[in-house]
């Protein structure tokens, strides 16, 4: 097959100078390393020509159709692998598969071996996805927002990132690895294993857990007003602020953009850290924010929670003031001793049948210091 001239496919159409030369040093460093006409027009049409190296770098040389070979592992079944890890699936002998994807299915037909259920690898295959991500988005903004330079040609920034990836990724695997091994300890030393479990062989499905959230009052309107990386500075800093305040047992399960989640075992600490949480924004210089805590069975599943207890949370939320921390009689209950509380009066919230009681938490202070007295005033608004 000839090789399309540059010009004529358009590769070159609106460039002069500098920039014609080093798109056509690129386009002829991509060929040479085995990149496809299509997949160059493809790139330029798409505003990525300067990426198609590294991605290249980071691609395979193995096929779907090998893998099944190399493994016994039906395609079928890597192809749904795939998808719920949020991966395009390509056609069974494109050669997209690298070292890595090949010892991944290895380790899969290892764990299906052992006896894990097939479902069970979907349901982690899922959550892995989700959380993969969301750290490979994260990478590389960090890595375009830190490398990339004023004035840079297609070809040097090319350069530069290929350079890059070749250094660094190698070095991502034991970070990835020790924050995994991590969170597995500390999963493990929250876990719980009654006589019934192992009687039955089947852990409960529901636990006892205290929910909050909490939101940024006026965000929507705040997306009007701001640029968005200047939204995603605030949201970013609410994440931030929530995992410094997030303190055993209260733990940051998510952060939704305007809004955070943490579930605790016990309510004390929980309305404790919520209590801060909205201060630490105030002295930042967020908008304000509000928080809602509701406690019952809860249901977890993919490491997330749900429930009536993260229902309600999240509507009590919804009516909570700005600046105060607005729980369920229950939560009040557990933590009766803790704080100051004030009766905020019964409301009636979607999705629940009767109106609920509700009553807002105040940090025990003496009367006369300043902290006090900013209480007095949002709880008298």
């Amino acid at each position: 097959m000839v090789d399309v001239d540059f010009d004529e496919a358009g590769l070159l159409d609106g460039l002069e100078g500098r920039d014609r030369e080093a798109r056509i040093e690129l386009l002829q460093r991509l060929r040479d390393d085995g990149a496809t006409d299509q997949e160059l027009i493809d790139a330029v049409n798409h505003d990525r020509l300067a990426l198609l190296l590294v991605e290249r770098r980071l691609g395979g040389r193995h096929t779907m159709r090998e893998i099944e070979q190399a493994t016994g592992l039906p395609a079928d079944f890597l192809m749904r692998m795939r998808r719920l890890l949020g991966l395009p699936v390509p056609d069974l002998d494109d050669r997209v598969f690298s070292d890595e994807d090949v010892e991944q299915a290895r380790s899969t037909k290892l764990f299906l071996d052992a006896g894990f259920d097939a479902e069970a690898l979907a349901e982690l295959s899922r959550v892995m996805g989700e959380s993969m991500g969301r750290v490979a988005a994260s990478v590389t903004a960090v890595v375009a927002d830190t490398f990339l330079r004023a004035g840079d040609t297609e070809s040097q920034v090319a350069e530069r990132f290929d350079r890059l990836a070749e250094q660094l990724t190698p070095a991502l695997a034991p970070v990835l690895m020790a924050t995994f091994n991590a969170h597995l300890r500390e999963s493990i030393h929250r876990a719980r294993l009654q006589e019934e479990e192992r009687r039955r062989g089947q852990l409960a499905t529901e636990t006892e857990l205290v929910v909050c959230f909490a939101d940024m009052v006026g965000f929507t309107r705040l997306g009007g007003e701001l640029e968005v990386g200047e939204l995603g500075t605030v949201a970013r800093q609410l994440a931030e602020l929530a995992a410094d305040h997030a303190r055993p047992p209260v733990r940051l399960i998510k952060s939704i953009g305007d809004a955070v989640m943490l579930v605790s075992p016990d309510a004390g600490p929980l309305v404790q850290a919520a209590l801060e949480l909205i201060d630490a924004a105030a002295s930042a210089d967020l908008p304000s924010l509000r928080a809602g805590v509701a406690a019952g069975p809860t249901g977890q599943r993919g490491g997330d929670y749900f429930g009536h207890s993260v229902n309600l949370a999240s509507r009590v939320t919804g009516v909570a003031r700005p600046g105060s921390v607005l729980a369920t009689e229950p939560v009040r209950e557990q933590a009766s001793d803790s704080f100051d509380w004030s009766y905020a009066g019964r409301f009636r919230l979607k999705g629940v049948a009767d109106s609920e009681p509700l009553y807002r938490a105040h940090l025990q202070v003496s009367s006369s210091s300043p902290k006090a007295d900013r209480r007095r005033t949002r709880a008298s608004r």
